[in-house]
């Protein structure tokens, strides 16, 4: 579904360039979630941001359901099969835009017709139920909010989710709840998923399969068991696991 080789992306020009990612390379598999983890800046968000055509600064080569991309375009179908969950719920939505006026306007440009009835299916999947339709972001609690960027996502009919930290902005006692949606939306509709996360134990709970980042670079590539099971190749990731688990007493 998704081949990443030799990526690179920078912001600025020489001599104040800022190389964000260097040579990373994975694959993602149809029907594989996917993590990247790592500590803030280092590159984890770029990656998903240049896939998603948010950043035209880069180079190497970037498959999506087996059509290369270009630096600076992306057409109607890239979106039909791409499309991204953003960290803050609140900032993704117009304030002023109804959770109706959100879907139908996302429904009209993917070219879709029975607004209405997809609609209601799209709340009903995010578990959110047609009383919310007409309701405004500031109407909403966190998790609703991140529920109805989901519907958005899902409104595409996508093949491919990129998911940016979505559950970060949440309190901890609704974090549980999205991700549980997201486990379920994955089976039900065979997607395939992109996870960005600092969280460890997210990437545990919901991933395959994980790339470790550091400093703009992939250092290892490695299975969710191998991250359970605490038996990483590469010390950094080790270090990177332990500081998940909390202080020892001495």
């Amino acid at each position: 579904m998704l081949t990443v080789d030799h990526l690179n992306v920078w912001f600025g020009h020489h001599p104040d360039r800022v190389d964000a990612v260097q040579d990373a390379s994975f694959s993602v598999a149809q029907g594989e979630s996917f993590g990247l983890v790592g500590e803030s800046g280092s590159g984890k968000s770029t990656i998903l941001r240049a896939i998603a055509g948010l950043i035209d600064t880069w180079s190497g080569t970037i498959t999506v359901a087996g059509q290369p991309l270009a630096a600076r375009k992306r057409d109607r179908a890239f979106y039909k099969t791409v499309q991204m969950v953003f960290q803050d719920p609140y900032a993704s939505l117009h304030p002023r835009h109804s959770v109706d006026a959100v879907l139908s306007e996302t429904l009209r440009l993917q070219g879709m017709d029975d607004i209405d009835r997809r609609i209601g299916r799209l709340l009903d999947d995010v578990g959110l139920g047609r009383g919310f339709r007409f309701r405004y972001p500031h109407q909403l609690s966190g998790g609703q909010r991140q529920r109805v960027a989901i519907a958005r996502a899902l409104a595409a009919e996508p093949r491919l989710l990129l998911l940016d930290e979505p559950t970060s902005a949440l309190d901890v006692s609704v974090q549980a709840e999205i991700l549980n949606l997201l486990a379920d939306l994955r089976a039900e509709h065979g997607l395939t998923y992109v996870m960005v996360s600092h969280d460890l134990a997210v990437v545990g709970h919901m991933c395959d399969r994980l790339a470790v980042m550091q400093g703009g670079r992939i250092v290892e590539v490695m299975d969710v068991q191998a991250l359970r099971g605490g038996t990483p190749q590469q010390d950094y990731t080790r270090q990177l696991i332990a500081a998940s688990q909390g202080y020892e007493r001495a």
